[in-house]
């Protein structure tokens, strides 16, 4: 599973690191499997024949032979990581790998030779480092727009070759993690959580509400956010950037800035305005319990594109139940909503009409008024709003598992398991979700073995073993 390492401006410190102990020493016995120039010695096990200084001019020469403008940033960094259980791949299969994917990156194409120099360093048995400075021998620079979505193909061809775990294609709906400079801010703050966390969270709550960009963007800055309205040359609103009070770089001279793509997939301007609804009127607590089941029932039944828009509009209502829950259970219903996210982006899918989906957001604005009821008539409200969900997110598992759509049918069964554990915490045991006999429309042509039902799925540690080292490249 290739990876997008940060970029940067400085090669020494990023071979520094690669050949290095590691952060916790956990590098051992670094090794140049592969290079541009496949005699070249490596550092580490050559010293006499090669330096770690001597690499760096070797890699940064057609960088500065440039006679126009350099890249700011000219340092490429991706990482290539086995699954756990995997077998070792040897040093030669590593090297096939490196030289396999620097040409579907376009960084080297097999055969040119004005191509970027670039080098893959192994120090752990399950992942390789590929590094590459942006810039060809012929003074041109190389074109690397869709370098990851090329190296995930070409991952899943050498998955099926050497018998390896076969991951999930990339299909952009997976969260969207802090880098390493975040999170470390965050810990210096001593804070639980990162600014893009809780900008995630409160975006995604703005979104779920909103029925136009006046009231969205007034619904973040009710949310103490900051926000920076991006305009057209015709002064209609392009594009957002939100910000958390305090959030700072450059020694305090800015705010941190997080446009609404870079928070998630579906933040941008274009997929928040998709859930825009005409205000409705507000629903009792009866109705958007209705509501909330019919359309459970409706989701089993639709077909791939209609399902898409259903399923988004249950991570809306999820992330809304979240914001309004009581005290007592809004540590799991967050969590769940959380866990949800993945599954409510549907890999490829631009539409979002669905028979489920007017449901799931008439549901999603009576919660809004529905959790002072629920302060005040105690835990059977709380009850039968959370087995309402549960029944929601178990019809989505489904309809994902006959799409294929392996990570978000996961998702979907963590976010199931999450709600009937808040369920518990009401002091009421949550009934057993009864078997659907609905129909689920399934798309032809990819053979996958049936899935385990969700009910009872345990919780499992969520890791993420992609993500590689720091580059520390700036």
């Amino acid at each position: 599973m290739p990876k997008k390492g940060e970029s940067g401006s400085t090669t020494i410190d990023l071979l520094d690191y690669l050949f290095g102990p590691g952060e916790r020493d956990e590098h051992t016995d670094p090794d140049l499997v592969a290079a541009w120039d496949p005699d070249l010695p490596c550092p580490a096990r050559t010293p006499e024949r090669m330096t770690l200084a001597d690499l760096v001019l070797l890699l940064d020469a057609p960088v500065k032979a440039l006679r126009g403008p350099r890249p700011e940033e000219h340092v490429w960094h991706v990482a290539v990581r086995n699954a756990p259980g995997d077998r070792l791949l040897s040093d030669a299969e590593w090297a096939e790998v490196a030289a396999v994917m620097v040409h579907a990156a376009g960084i080297a194409e097999h055969g040119d030779e004005q191509a970027c120099r670039w080098v893959a360093v192994r120090h752990a048995g399950d992942h390789i480092h590929i590094a590459a400075t942006l810039a060809r021998r012929d003074g041109r620079h190389p074109r690397v727009r869709g370098d990851i979505p090329a190296m995930h193909t070409v991952a899943r061809a050498f998955e099926a070759r050497w018998g390896l775990t076969p991951m999930s294609p990339l299909d952009r709906t997976a969260r969207r993690r802090p880098v390493t400079g975040e999170a470390e801010k965050a810990a210096r703050r001593g804070l639980a959580v990162t600014a893009r966390e809780v900008l995630q969270r409160t975006v995604r709550t703005a979104a779920a509400l909103a029925h136009g960009d006046t009231d969205f963007l007034d619904r973040l800055r009710d949310a103490v956010v900051r926000v920076r309205e991006r305009l057209g040359d015709d002064g209609t609103l392009v594009g957002y950037a939100v910000a958390l009070p305090g959030d700072r770089a450059d020694r305090g001279s800015r705010p941190v800035l997080f446009a609404g793509s870079t928070l998630a997939y579906d933040l941008s301007l274009p997929r928040v305005r998709e859930r825009y609804e005409p205000l409705v009127t507000d629903a009792d607590w009866a109705l958007a319990e209705h509501r909330i089941r019919e359309a459970a029932e409706l989701l089993g039944r639709a077909g791939q594109d209609e399902g898409a828009g259903d399923v988004a509009a249950l991570g809306d209502l999820l992330a809304v139940a979240a914001a309004h829950a009581p005290a007592l259970v809004r540590t799991r219903v967050q969590a769940a909503a959380d866990a949800f996210k993945q599954a409510a982006r549907a890999p490829g899918a631009r539409t979002l009409e669905g028979r489920a989906r007017a449901g799931w957001r008439a549901g999603a604005r009576a919660l809004e008024h529905a959790p002072r009821a629920a302060r005040g008539g105690g835990a059977a409200v709380v009850l039968t709003l959370l087995i309402a969900l549960v029944e929601a997110v178990e019809a989505a598992a489904p309809w994902h598992r006959a799409q294929e759509f392996r990570a978000q049918a996961k998702a979907a069964a963590d976010a199931a398991v999450l709600l009937r554990e808040a369920a518990g915490l009401t002091g009421n045991r949550p009934p057993a979700t009864k078997p659907r006999t609905g129909r689920v429309v399934r798309t032809p042509g990819r053979g996958l073995p049936p899935a385990a039902p969700v009910t009872g799925v345990p919780v499992r540690q969520r890791t993420d073993p992609g993500r590689p080292g720091p580059s520390r490249t700036r």
